[in-house]
């Protein structure tokens, strides 16, 4: 049985859900208020006159630049029209984070923003290599939201050939780099897929010129990539089998696994997992070996 909201409708009907909503908008805006104090937002703190230590309605909403009885209607939880502009104000004046910022967003009723890397997360690249260096001896790599290769680990230097050098963004890498695609015997047929998940990146941010210079960059180096870029298809970054030929184990069959980090929105994990029945753990096993890397010094096409 569906629980009572607070104005009596029950919750999981269309009624309950808005009312339940409207409550936490309330309970979120109070507590982000009380947690910041006058002097981090410039302003004195009022003395003895001054019962609480965070923040009044009405200096927010000066703060803010809108009307105190909004912005009181605000955080009473009633059913006020509101805009992008005047949360992002609010937002400002409350110091939220860009995770506050997004929950603000959907409790306001409103789609929230793109995902935002807060500067306490930027340091996080030291724990996503600790993360692609336990993932050993299996191949993993981190790329940005172009693609631009950030890390990668041993394995995927012994097995793709990612090394210093070459182009550092893996579309263009793809197309490009003769040892992956003399490694790769069915390129052809991941390529269409490669290229269909680069545009669903690209949806997501659209008009952002970066990915423009990347698909620009490679349409002009390759005319498969112009081809298969014409489609318009569109796939998930989610799980492509992947068969390499290397040139010290030979075949080699993994599963390539996107995986996102929501501290981090800007970054993609690529983790590559050997496939059962099919000898590749052990074959990476090898080339993780001291005889394995010794022999995976520099790499060799075909």
């Amino acid at each position: 049985m569906a629980s009572p909201a607070r104005n009596g409708s029950a919750v999981g009907s269309p009624a309950g859900d808005k009312a339940h909503r409207l409550a936490e908008l309330r309970e979120f805006l109070m507590s982000r208020r009380a947690r910041v104090t006058p002097a981090e937002a410039g302003l004195p703190d009022g003395g003895a006159r001054r019962r609480t230590p965070g923040l009044r309605r009405e200096e927010v909403a000066v703060l803010a630049g809108v009307g105190v009885s909004w912005y009181q209607w605000l955080e009473q939880g009633r059913d006020i029209t509101v805009s992008p502009q005047v949360l992002d104000a609010v937002a400002r004046v409350l110091r939220l984070s860009s995770a506050e910022r997004r929950h603000l967003y959907a409790l306001a009723g409103l789609n929230p923003p793109a995902a935002e890397v807060d500067p306490a997360d930027r340091d996080m690249c030291h724990g996503l290599r600790r993360l692609i260096d336990a993932w050993m001896p299996f191949p993993a790599h981190i790329m940005d939201r172009y693609w631009n290769t950030v890390l990668y680990n041993d394995a995927a230097a012994a097995v793709f050939g990612m090394r210093p050098g070459i182009v550092q963004n893996c579309m263009t890498a793809f197309f490009t780099d003769p040892v992956y695609r003399a490694r790769s015997p069915h390129w052809e047929t991941i390529a269409p897929q490669i290229v269909a998940q680069f545009r669903a990146a690209c949806s997501e941010h659209p008009g952002d010129e970066g990915f423009r210079a990347v698909v620009d960059e490679v349409r002009e180096l390759s005319d498969e990539f112009a081809e298969f870029w014409g489609r318009r298809d569109v796939a998930p970054g989610g799980q492509i089998r992947k068969e390499l030929q290397h040139p010290l184990v030979g075949t080699l069959t993994v599963e390539s696994t996107q995986l996102r980090v929501p501290a981090r929105p800007d970054l993609v994990i690529v983790l590559h997992t050997p496939l059962p029945d099919t000898g590749t753990e052990a074959k990476l096993q090898w080339l993780d070996s001291p005889e394995g890397r010794r022999g995976s010094m520099y790499p060799v096409p075909g």
